[in-house]
């Protein structure tokens, strides 16, 4: 009974960081209809950043927040305006190349500048063990999943109670139908990129004193992410957390029963049978953001 209930709670754990992967993946997608490619590579620049920022300024690493958020939230900004919204008339297989080409020139980029060495935050505490019952995690795993649960549930209250989440959530479902109403829909395209890439940028934050970061990292999250995605309905803020749950507690008891070369299998395996018998996903019906619940 305690191993089953360790099992439970790291996936909960890991599916909590997953989740915090996915959303905005999902609220990319759900507004500006583009799959991001570079996602994960966000997600590597958010872990490298906050590396140099602690060891410059020599402050906890959850701190660096204060610079991450605005700085990913204007570079998905300037992606969106500069290299999508000017491709938004042609073959939207081509934003999706485009955004192939964007990680691939990341991934080298930071090889070039930093080689392929591995750069480890300090923990700053985040690896202290707590017991929970019989279970035993990392602060910074109980901190990763109220994040997580925080996040999903601010996202759900700004589509639904400020008037940018409205406009968001109108142009999810109508975007001819929101510029005929005087919505800037290119704004809200852009608005939505930046916060996507925020959301990915506090999980960056957060996970970077557990797990060192170089150029490839960011690969080893995304496949995982968009699997979540598909999973949990494609723009479905709630599915893609309620998914990474699922995908995380597979993980864990596949990891821990099946070894870790064989609980890739089972993730796929499950994802595969989901979608069998709900080929929209968990939370097809939510698949536009005004659905979000």
């Amino acid at each position: 009974m305690e191993l089953i209930i360790n099992l439970i709670v790291n996936g909960l754990m890991l599916g909590s960081l997953y989740a915090m992967v996915s959303v905005g993946l999902t609220l990319i997608f759900g507004i500006t209809k583009v799959i991001n490619f570079a996602h994960g590579e966000f997600m590597m620049i958010g872990m490298i950043l906050t590396y140099l920022i602690t060891s410059y300024l020599g402050i906890h690493p959850y701190f660096t927040l204060v610079f991450i958020i605005p700085l990913l939230f204007v570079l998905g900004i300037l992606v969106q305006k500069f290299l999508i919204e000017p491709l938004k008339d042609s073959d939207e297989h081509i934003q999706i190349f485009a955004t192939v080409g964007l990680s691939i020139a990341m991934i080298n980029l930071v090889l070039m500048i930093a080689g392929s060495d591995n750069f480890n935050t300090p923990s700053s505490g985040m690896r202290h063990t707590l017991g929970l019952g019989p279970a035993t995690i990392l602060t910074g795993q109980v901190v990763i999943m109220l994040c997580s649960i925080f996040m999903v549930g601010g996202l759900h209250l700004f589509l639904t109670r400020t008037q940018m989440g409205r406009a968001i959530r109108a142009t999810a479902q109508n975007r001819n139908a929101a510029q005929l109403m005087g919505i800037n829909v290119s704004r809200i395209n852009m608005v939505t990129f930046g916060i996507g890439i925020a959301c990915v940028g506090v999980a960056a934050v957060l996970l970077s004193p557990l797990y060192p970061v170089n150029a490839q990292t960011g690969q080893s999250f995304v496949l995982i992410a968009f699997v979540i995605v598909v999973m949990g309905g494609l723009g479905s803020i709630t599915g893609a957390f309620f998914a990474a749950m699922i995908i995380g507690l597979v993980d864990s008891f596949a990891g821990f029963y099946l070894g870790s070369s064989l609980k890739e299998v089972a993730v796929f395996g499950i994802f595969l049978l989901i979608l069998i018998f709900r080929p929209s996903g968990l939370f097809g019906k939510a698949r536009k953001l005004a659905h979000v619940s």
